[in-house]
């Protein structure tokens, strides 16, 4: 398909006429709505005519009775109350775990003087210079050593699918024996 002189006319006019691409389309035929918006960008047509729907605006009314909304910040700047609650203020010093272990002074690491097969498990705030790696012996496959590797990893919970067979079954033997504990009805 070519842009003619005469299709090129009948586009601008339709276009300042305010009607879509696709109708656009549909009325010059064998053009899709694609070449009609591309012809427009190329031609620079950018001003469009206002339709009728475009003209009537919907005017709002002060009504006394209607209260006004007060305009509210969309995230709140003093942040999650939940989330503040779990940590200690500012002022707080930090307190470490009751189950963390006594690690030796010569065993803790800094960030930069961890080997591969030093346990990384941070110990400590890390925005105070106390602040220090477990450094242990690593489990082989695991960034900590034993004890941190047990705290860290969780066996894994069997599958919801597994756990209704298991309690489908055990529902299922529990009825066996309830019939067969019972008296026999003659």
């Amino acid at each position: 398909m070519s842009w003619t002189d005469e299709r090129v006319d009948l586009l601008k006019k339709l276009w300042s006429e305010g009607l879509s691409a696709s109708q656009i389309a549909g009325r010059l035929g064998s053009v899709t709505r694609n070449a009609v918006i591309g012809k427009v960008h190329r031609l620079g047509l950018s001003g469009r005519a206002t339709t009728s729907r475009s003209q009537t605006r919907r005017v709002r009314k002060n009504n006394p009775n209607t209260a006004k909304r007060v305009a509210r910040s969309r995230f709140a700047t003093s942040g999650n109350p939940t989330v503040r609650a779990l940590y200690p203020t500012e002022g707080e010093p930090y307190v470490p775990a009751v189950e963390e272990l006594d690690i030796p002074e010569k065993q803790r690491k800094t960030l930069q003087s961890l080997e591969a097969c030093s346990c990384r498990w941070p110990v400590g705030d890390p925005q105070t210079p106390e602040f220090f790696f477990c450094g242990g012996k690593a489990v082989p496959g695991l960034p900590y050593c034993e004890h941190h590797a047990r705290r860290a990893f969780q066996a894994a919970a069997p599958k919801r699918r597994e756990r209704e067979s298991v309690e489908t079954v055990r529902a299922a033997l529990a009825k066996v024996e309830n019939d067969s504990k019972a008296p026999a009805k003659v």
